[in-house]
């Protein structure tokens, strides 16, 4: 818990952000509409006499009474799957639409990106990229068993993501004339400090050299998006961890070199706002406007998300 410690002047009860953090974290699974609505997947653990309890901010959120939601028959026929109650948060922050153009810009193994095809009912596209060929067998798998059929896989480092014309122009190709995203979202790799509850080890090779380098990738990561992002379109940026270099200050170098904006974003569930300042460091005001979720909070994991809008 050590490293955690750096963090103490930012939490409002330290001691029960550790505490929180000790505890082990219950399992939970989100309902895929794609194939089953919230009755008929409750309906189905009543029968099997597995206890649920859906989360307070989002009914399609289940935390269940087992270690195991991988063995559930509702599991091996695509009507949930297993995701961490706050990992849910993103996509739903996002708000795809149907029929809209979406690019999951770190996708594997697939859990936000089968939840935005879900919130899209299908219809539209997703684009599920990940720079790690190995992670997208899992995405593949995932997606299949989920039965979303609007998602494309590509195997790219998102930081240097090509657009490409989706209709096969050549012309298009080479006069770059190809359509934006409409809108992005970036569950950016980092050091996931807040990922403890369900692995503890987590911090046991945690370093600011390695905080350092993974800002440098989520930086241009989160900066790419927004190349992508259709004028007007948005972009979610999120974390698993509690690092402001991976946070706030990723959204102040966004802010430099793009022309985009921190926006006021609907975040149904307690959280902290963003900070502006941190050793010597001083952020934008605006990424107040970010979410800091603690793990005392809601009694999640940790997770920090922030909505950009890109410039018109």
């Amino acid at each position: 818990m050590e490293p955690l410690e750096r963090y103490r002047p930012l939490i409002d009860d330290f001691e029960a952000f550790l505490d929180a953090c000790e505890r082990p974290l219950s399992s939970a699974v989100r309902v895929n509409t794609i194939k089953a609505d919230v009755d008929r997947v409750q309906a189905a653990f009543d029968e099997a006499g597995v206890g649920y309890e859906p989360a307070d901010w989002n009914e399609r959120v289940l935390t269940l009474d087992t270690d195991s939601p991988g063995t559930t028959w509702p599991s091996m026929h695509g009507w949930i799957h297993g995701q961490e109650e706050v990992s849910s948060l993103p996509p739903v922050v996002l708000d795809p639409q149907p029929g809209e153009r979406v690019w999951d810009a770190a996708a594997a193994p697939g859990s936000k990106s089968t939840q935005l095809a879900a919130l899209m009912d299908d219809r539209g596209l997703v684009v599920a990229n990940d720079n790690n060929l190995g992670r997208l067998s899992a995405l593949r798998f995932n997606a299949e068993r989920l039965g979303v059929t609007n998602a494309a896989v590509t195997n790219q480092d998102a930081r240097n993501f090509s657009l490409k014309p989706f209709d096969g122009s050549r012309a298009r190709e080479e006069s770059g004339a190809f359509d934006a995203f409409d809108r992005a979202l970036v569950d950016a790799p980092c050091t996931c400090e807040g990922t403890i509850r369900k692995n503890p080890d987590v911090l046991d090779e945690w370093s600011l050299d390695h905080v350092s380098s993974v800002a440098g990738v989520q930086k241009g990561i989160l900066t790419r998006a927004i190349q992508a992002t259709k004028p007007g379109g948005r972009v979610v940026y999120s974390t698993c961890t509690f690092a402001p270099e991976e946070n706030e200050a990723v959204l102040d170098h966004v802010l430099d070199v793009e022309d985009c904006r921190v926006v006021e974003q609907d975040v149904p569930m307690d959280h902290a706002p963003g900070i502006t300042e941190w050793e010597g460091e001083s952020y934008d005001p605006s990424v107040q406007k970010a979410a800091r979720i603690y793990p005392h909070h809601n009694d999640t994991g940790g997770f920090f998300c922030a909505t950009l809008e890109v410039g018109t």
